[in-house]
């Protein structure tokens, strides 16, 4: 009996120590896997969590350019006779906002933006970054106050469209444009306020009372994430000063309106070179200005700044030679092929520079804008 217990006292020390051992080694093993589903959380936590302000905004700010425009209108009227007026014309620069919406370098703003009397736009657009470029105004529906402007430009950032509102009341909500006091661009923050919304349940339009002062028509409004939600068009104010009641129109109308004036205006143009050119090269002349008298084709007299030909990469002095496969012996076969091309079209275009002829691919550009007339419901 006594030999029994001494064996007994003799193993109950390793067999607690392991006891022991395992308890411990389960506790170790439990709090690894609560340590990784904390982890875990914290991670599902940091990516549902939507991202700070300073980072939404720094993602739409490259795509919202302060647009500049001379309008001319009519400063004052003079009677001269009974049947005669005179009118007396004035420019005046404006200031305004737009969104780029493309890569491929269309832009929507407001038309009261760069409106003018006798549609003669004359419009510049700067680039979050500083780049500046003249814009080509292709279409605008004067319902709607929307116009859509052209630039060509590489490196665009489009911004990011919400593809189904999902705003309510009281949602945050930026304002991001250019007021007319020369500070550059300016973000502000606020609710939306209310939705007006027509009998099919579609927004009709948005009003916020984020700070949209004169410069910032045409502007973004973004949500908490970054995107586009609806385009800053007016402020309801007795002093013209911005009074808390701003109105955005929808994403959603202005896009597919944007849409509708893209596709018809480039139905309904003719691509555009941007390039004036002198008279057809003869033997003699060639030989006067080239040294050799067998060049042959248009020579270029001037390109337009931010114009197709510019962004190709041709100069003034340049012989253009060649548009696709067919030889230029006029300047009425060089605006043939480009007039049977549309905008956003490239053709393949031959110069000869410096003794040596280049092909140069050419995207075209647009030309004069079209109004867009909007359909009766």
């Amino acid at each position: 009996m006594r030999k029994i217990l001494e064996t007994i006292k003799f193993c109950v020390w390793p067999v607690s120590c392991g006891l022991i051992a395992a308890v411990l080694y389960l506790q170790n093993q439990q709090l690894q896997q609560a340590t990784d589903q904390l982890a875990a959380l914290r991670l599902n936590r940091m990516e549902t969590t939507p991202p700070g302000f300073a980072e939404v905004i720094s993602r739409a700010a490259p795509s919202v350019v302060s647009i500049s425009a001379t309008s001319v209108n009519i400063e004052s009227v003079e009677r001269t006779a009974e049947d005669q007026l005179n009118l007396y014309l004035g420019e005046k620069a404006s200031l305004g906002s737009g969104i780029i919406v493309s890569e491929k370098g269309f832009i929507l703003t407001n038309l009261h933006v760069i409106d003018t009397l006798f549609d003669a736009f004359d419009t510049e657009v700067t680039l979050h970054d500083g780049r500046r470029t003249p814009a080509t105004v292709i279409a605008y529906d004067s319902k709607n106050d929307l116009a859509v402007l052209h630039i060509n430009m590489d490196n665009l950032t489009p911004i990011s469209i919400a593809k189904k509102s999902s705003l309510q009341v009281g949602n945050i909500v930026f304002a991001i444009g250019y007021p007319r006091r020369n500070i550059g661009q300016s973000v502000s923050q606020g609710i939306v306020s209310a939705l007006k919304r027509d009998p099919d349940g579609s927004q009709s339009f948005i009003q916020t009372d984020a700070a949209i002062n004169p410069g910032n028509s045409g502007g973004a409004l973004i949500d908490r994430k970054g995107r586009f939600v609806g385009i800053n068009s007016s402020i309801l104010s007795e002093s013209g000063s911005f009074e808390g009641i701003g109105f955005a129109t929808p994403a959603n109308i202005a896009i597919e309106a944007m849409e509708e004036m893209i596709s018809e205006a480039i139905a309904q143009n003719s691509g555009y070179l941007g390039v004036i050119t002198g008279e057809a090269l003869t033997a003699q002349s060639s030989q006067l200005f080239f040294g050799i008298d067998s060049v042959r084709g248009m020579l270029v007299e001037s390109v337009d700044a931010g114009g197709a030909a510019e962004r190709a990469g041709i100069l003034p002095g340049d012989v253009i030679t060649r548009v696709e496969n067919n030889p230029v012996g006029s300047g009425q076969s060089v605006m043939r092929e480009v007039r049977n091309a549309k905008p956003g079209e490239t053709l393949m275009i031959e110069i000869y520079r410096e003794g040596k002829h280049f092909e140069l691919p050419t995207t075209l550009g647009f030309g004069q804008a079209i109004v867009i007339e909007s359909k009766e419901v």
